[in-house]
């Protein structure tokens, strides 16, 4: 069937691919839940979420975890766990692993993590509803040539080529190695999620296969980062492996190439509110294909307690 230029059946809060770029006001809240006592997130940790549009959680995970994990992402990324090389991702000018997507439909322990109350319970309380997994993945930016991922905004991606609705997904980044300032971690804008850079120019047909090695189309301009990054500030979020970072899917958010002999392994999960599952583009002839966004999800993910191994 093939999809319209645009999404037409859908009020539009959040157009974006247009002739001049514009900035809008959020119209959707950060935390959708309410807080209480059994909150699995802290008052604190809650209204710190909401005020900067990410939180790091330390020591989330154990060694024991971490180790599992590390060795589960060796084999994956050594070719001995034979995976669909429609779900890799290398680096520009280089056969270096990039991405390993759909991570948790091919490996067993990490379909664990991503269901593990730890990570998948806090964001379901942040979104008030049930979860599913709209995408996940391996990044590896490897020592020496990790490349950088260019500032941007998940969400007007999602919005513009797969069809997410609302303001109302949260990505978790493990952190499977030790992220500090220097091998090129997260980096933030706090506060930038309640600003939303309509970004300029059309989308071209197959975008997807050109954006995963460098993204240029759906993201703001240098004059628009200078503005955000005077306005709301530039953070990273560094920490040990077996942290935890949550971000608003409208964080403006990029980090730096890694040219140290050490490398920088995270597994990342998108969770998208069940009531939020994605329609057609919004600006886009066709939505991106299925391992970049799941599109007719059969249930929300089963989420367990309990440690991993």
């Amino acid at each position: 069937m093939t999809m319209p230029a645009t999404n037409t059946t859908q009020q539009d809060d959040y157009p974006t691919r247009l002739p001049a770029e514009q900035w809008l006001e959020r119209k959707d809240p950060t935390v959708w839940g309410k807080w209480s006592p059994e909150a699995p997130l802290t008052r604190a940790e809650t209204e710190s979420f909401e005020k900067n549009g990410y939180l790091v959680l330390k020591g989330v995970f154990s060694s024991q975890e971490i180790e599992a994990l590390q060795a589960e992402s060796a084999r994956m990324r050594s070719g001995e766990a034979k995976l669909a090389p429609e779900n890799i991702i290398t680096e520009p000018n280089s056969d270096e692993v990039r991405t390993v997507f759909r991570l948790d439909e091919q490996n067993a322990l990490f379909d664990r993590l991503a269901r593990d109350k730890r990570v998948a319970g806090r964001v379901s309380y942040l979104l008030n509803d049930d979860v599913y997994l709209h995408q996940s993945r391996l990044n590896y930016k490897p020592g020496f040539t990790g490349k950088e991922f260019y500032w941007h905004s998940d969400f007007e991606t999602w919005h513009a080529e797969d069809g997410m609705p609302r303001m109302r997904a949260i990505s978790a980044s493990v952190l499977l190695t030790d992220n500090d300032a220097l091998n090129g971690p997260l980096m933030l804008m706090p506060g930038s999620h309640k600003t939303y850079v309509a970004c300029a120019g059309e989308t071209p047909d197959d975008n997807h296969k050109t954006s995963l090695k460098k993204q240029e189309i759906g993201v703001p301009s240098q004059d628009s980062l200078s503005k955000l990054a005077q306005t709301f500030g530039v953070d990273y979020a560094a920490g040990r492996a077996g942290t935890v970072i949550l971000f608003d899917c409208n964080t403006i958010h990029g980090s730096n190439g890694n040219i140290t002999p050490f490398p920088r392994s995270n597994a990342f999960f998108v969770y998208n509110a069940w009531d939020n599952r994605v329609v057609e583009p919004f600006a886009a002839k066709a939505p991106r294909p299925a391992f970049l966004s799941s599109r007719d999800p059969a249930a929300p993910i089963s989420i367990e307690g309990g440690k991993l191994v």
